[in-house]
């Protein structure tokens, strides 16, 4: 007999990512941030699981591993079935355990995990230990990857004797997990009355985790053969179709969400979104939050920046001057800038308007957009600067160390290659512009960490950006095109040069719509709403498989 209905008190996740333990994306900020909102009600228990790979140190971190719930002594050890296509096989694991702000945290320590130095793609260290494993590109067992954290998780919840009242899997790494309950008859019957909730954090190409071997998913998975070959997107078996019709699931805006489902930007993934609505599957929109706490200029030595300031007080906005100048100064000429590489200088003067940008540089965040831009815009103004941070594409990063090495552009330009929490801070601090000029985005965190440091996005209206208001929290712009970008730079810089009253308001106005709409305290009662939803759907489907039988 299913339990009744009510309040949801056993919450687990399972992702790739997590805030500082590992992180390549948004997806770091948000299942932490969602985690620690969710823990703090009294009475609710929250747990995350994710890979234990090589780059962590869990006893260090305060982990200690699980001991076995059968033995009065020993580590908890158990296999995972993992086959291959022509192999029966299964990998041994391991847990790691900590408690980290009311959260519970589990990492799978396995041989598979253990090897990876990065969380999605090789490193240059293990490119010279074997030139196979080329740096940048993602690992060749991903899939298998993704397959044992969602087995071990099941698993690990078994072994606990927990049934949680919810599972929420984070994008297309974990999206197997809902189909892997429904369809193994033991694992089926155990979490019979726990809802599964999916969340695409991006639907974009090469984001699905699809694999194009049918037998290879069929063995590895252990899915009948019938759900891999229905869950195909063209020829590939796709996570997130696995998931169609057993799971709640969403994305991370609702903007997003009508996007993949209601226009041709879907074709931008493969037309998942309209595959799922003809199955009959409604993509949910819930826009991501942000804990305010975690990126104040109010708190200088937490953040890391030069001074304490608050945008909605304009009185205390000197404090941002001496943010950017202190910025400025660590990047004039002939200045080391400490885990980066750097091509080009900015002077150091802080009346000029400075723009900047921090993320992948990549053809999704419209990084061939902005450099066309900026190349008018340097020609035509002399009068802005321009600081980037991140790194991606080799021809996107020549092409931005070019365009900073121009001497007419010398003193105007920095190009930081790498990435550093501490350093971004000290950009967010120190622009009066942020750049977001995305061919598409999911929802869109970096918007929300300039704003609470009152640098005014500017952003191509599309996806999540949709919630950056022109004119009033920040600028947009419609057509994806670098003349579209260089008239919104322009009325933004306008804006800077003769309205500093404009500029104060909007900076104000940012930050108390954050704190309004967009803290998790609010976002995360969406969820719950969702959760409470997938308990239901649980439901319904036991009934239904009950009355079959």
């Amino acid at each position: 007999m299913s339990r009744p209905q009510g309040a949801l008190r056993q919450i687990w996740m399972v992702s790739r990512e997590y805030g500082a333990l590992a992180g390549a994306g948004g997806v770091k900020d948000v299942v932490p941030q969602l985690a620690q909102t969710l823990a703090r009600w009294n009475g609710r228990s929250v747990h995350v699981v994710l890979p234990c790979y090589g780059f962590m140190d869990p006893e260090a971190r305060g982990f200690q591993l699980l001991s076995d719930p059968l033995q009065d002594e020993g580590v908890l050890r158990f296999d995972v079935d993992l086959n291959y296509s022509s192999q029966e096989r299964r990998e041994q694991v391991r847990v790691w355990k900590a408690v980290k702000n009311r959260v519970h945290l589990y990492l799978i320590e396995a041989q598979r995990f253990s090897e990876k130095q990065s969380v999605y793609t090789y490193t240059e260290a293990e490119e010279k230990k074997a030139s196979w494993k080329k740096a940048g590109e993602g690992h060749y067992d991903y899939f298998a990857m993704n397959i044992l954290l969602q087995k071990a998780s099941l698993d690990l919840m078994m072994i606990l004797r927990v049934r949680p009242d919810v599972i929420h899997c984070h994008d297309g790494h974990t999206a197997v997990l809902p189909a892997l309950i429904a369809e193994h008859p033991g694992i089926r019957h155990y979490f019979r009355d726990t809802g599964t909730v999916v969340t695409i954090h991006n639907a974009g190409k090469g984001y699905h985790q699809e694999v194009a071997d049918l037998e290879f998913a069929k063995e590895c998975t252990g899915l009948p053969m019938r759900v891999v070959v229905s869950s195909r997107l063209g020829l590939s078996f796709d996570p997130f179709l696995a998931a169609a019709g057993t799971a709640v699931m969403n994305t991370v805006s609702g903007n997003y969400a009508r996007e993949l489902q209601e226009s041709s930007d879907d074709e931008l993934t493969g037309w998942l979104g309209q595959t799922l609505l003809k199955r009959g599957v409604l993509l949910e929109g819930v826009t991501n939050g942000i804990d305010p706490e975690e990126c104040s200029p109010k708190d200088h030595e937490k953040s890391g920046i030069a001074a304490p300031y608050d945008p909605l007080d304009v009185s205390s906005l000197s404090g941002k001057k001496l943010c950017k100048q202190a910025m400025l100064d660590l990047v004039a000429r002939g200045r080391v800038v400490p885990g980066v590489e750097r091509s080009g200088y900015l002077d150091p003067d802080p009346s000029v308007p400075l723009l900047t940008f921090i993320g992948r540089l990549s053809e999704q965040k419209g990084v061939d957009v902005l450099i066309g831009a900026l190349t008018e815009m340097l020609a035509a103004d002399r009068g802005f600067s321009f600081l980037l941070l991140g790194s991606g594409g080799r021809t996107e990063e020549i092409a931005l160390a070019n365009l900073a090495e121009k001497r007419e552009n010398l003193g105007r330009v920095c190009i930081l290659r790498g990435f550093s929490p501490a350093l971004a801070n000290k950009i967010y601090a120190a622009g009066d512009f942020f750049l977001i000029p995305s061919q598409y985005e999911p929802c869109g965190l970096t918007d929300f960490m300039a704003q609470l440091f009152g640098n005014l996005p500017v952003v191509h209206r599309v996806g999540g950006l949709v919630k950056v208001i022109h004119g009033r929290t920040g600028f947009s712009y419609g057509e994806q095109t670098a003349a579209a970008l260089c008239s919104v730079i322009r009325q933004a810089l306008s804006v800077y040069r003769t309205d500093k009253e404009t500029l104060h308001r909007m900076q104000a106005q940012a930050v108390q719509t954050i704190l309004d709409r967009h803290t998790w305290d609010t976002v995360s009662k969406k969820y719950l709403k969702l959760y409470k939803k997938a308990r239901a759907v649980r439901v319904l489907q036991v009934q239904t498989t009950d009355q079959t039988i």
